[in-house]
This record gives C-alpha cells, structure tokens and sequence, in this order.
C-alpha cells in the first residue's frame, strides 16, 4: 500500500518518486553507483565547455541537483552553486562535498515544479540534468518547472539539460511493444501521457520517468521562454556525441543535452 494517497503528493511528484527522494541508501551510494557511468563524463564535460565560454562568474543553480557533481564542476571554475533538490538525504551529500572542498554551495529543499519563493534572475546559469525533468510527472508541471528555470536565470544565460529519446525505445527489448501499449493507455487516461513510463530502480519498484520527441522538448522549452535552443544528440550508448548527427538523428539518438539560452 502507498504511504501517500495521491492528493497528499507534492505537485508533479509519482509515489515512486517520492520514495527515491526519501531514501538515504539511493543517496549514500549514489557516487559509487554511477561511478562509471559515461553519460556524467559526458555531460560535465560539455557544462564545463559551456561555461569556459562566459566571462561572468556568479551562481550556477542545479534543478535537481542530486550529489551535486554538476555543481563540484562548476565551483572548479570559480562559479558559486544553487542546490535544489526535494531530497534531503541528497543535499546532505551535496553540503558535505561543499565543506569537503571549501566551494561556496547554498542547498535549497524545493519541488522544482514550485519555486515561487526564489527571486528572479538569482543565477547566472542553470542545469538539470540526467533526466530530471523527465521525472516530473505531468506536462503542465514540466513546463512550470521550465518557466521556474528561465525566470531564476539572468538574461543571456544559459540552461543545461537532458532528456531521454522517445523514438529510442524502438531499439529496446520490449520497447515497441511498451510504445504500443503507452499510446493505448494515453488515450483511454487523462493521468497518462505518450512517454510516461513506470519501472523498477534500486529498490524503488515504480520510479516515473517521461521520455521526450525532439519535437515535444523543443516546444516545450519556447514556451518556458528560451530563445536560442541547440541540441547535441547523444549516441546509442551515451558515451560521446552520436556521429553523423545530422543523419536522422531524432530516431537514432539515445537522448540529447540540450543548451538552452
């Protein structure tokens, strides 16, 4: 049985990921867990490239921060970090590491879909990565968070995201078969949407993630109010950059960082 009935969840928040926001265990190894994953190479690799490229040091603010390695690589630069996370257990990590490395880090417990209390144009940059925003649930959610983002950033900043391929499931093992049934259950519910997927993860048996089309992302990022939006398609395996990216790239690729100004 749920501890949460629905009307008792945060806003955009799945009982899943209420329970992966609450465990400490999903936190204290969540370091060693994705030591070797080559997507964080990846995507800290091309933050870093993107803030080389600013002259301006300020605040960097991480929309679902979770250890804050994002942040650990901004500070290395000279930036100060904005936490935001609904996970304590998290921010914890994330206040330990700021201490460890004497960075200027400010941690923030905060539902990313409301962020009412936070003044505009508080950070010069922001990030949300390895799939944060899919893990609100709801498109309307999404696009507040969204419009949280670009208000919190300066004019002329830039937002770092990721987000997951939809068409990339076509790939999968039981993938087809899982697109066929979400397009059925998304027009027989209104709480269902195409790309909503629910799947067991450390321990947590119903963890939801949306997964976007190109189309679906790019639209959903004007509306927030981005002007300039350039998307680096990710390959098969996240490790680099999908070669020949040009090529069909929207049905091809894993997923895409996504730099939005």
């Amino acid at each position: 049985m749920n501890p949460n009935p629905n009307w008792q969840l945060p806003t955009g928040v799945s009982h899943g990921t209420m329970e992966y926001f609450h465990s400490d265990s999903i936190a204290e190894d969540y370091d060693e867990y994705f030591e070797y994953t080559s997507l964080f190479s990846l995507d800290e690799s091309i933050l870093k490239e993107e803030l080389r490229s600013v002259s301006q040091q300020g605040f960097v603010a991480d929309f679902g921060c979770g250890t804050g390695r994002s942040l650990v690589s901004a500070c290395e630069l000279g930036f100060k970090g904005l936490a935001i996370d609904m996970s304590l257990p998290m921010l914890n990590i994330v206040q330990q590491k700021s201490l460890q490395h004497q960075f200027e880090i400010s941690c923030v417990k905060a539902n990313l879909v409301e962020l009412n209390g936070f003044r505009d144009n508080i950070a010069e940059h922001g990030v949300c990565l390895f799939s944060t925003l899919g893990m609100i649930q709801g498109d309307n959610n999404r696009l507040a968070a969204m419009r949280h983002f670009r208000r919190l950033i300066k004019p002329g900043g830039k937002l770092i995201l990721h987000v997951h391929n939809y068409w990339f499931n076509l790939y999968d093992p039981g993938g087809p078969k899982w697109m066929l049934h979400n397009a059925w259950q998304a027009c027989r519910s209104s709480n269902i949407e195409r790309g909503d997927r629910l799947y067991p993860y450390r321990g947590v048996y119903n963890m939801f993630l949306h997964v976007f089309t190109r189309s679906e992302i790019r639209n959903l990022t004007s509306r927030a109010g981005f002007q300039k939006i350039r998307f680096i398609p990710l390959n098969p395996v996240r490790m680099n950059r999908l070669s020949h990216g040009w090529w069909f790239s929207s049905l091809r690729c894993n997923g895409w960082i996504i730099v939005c100004e």
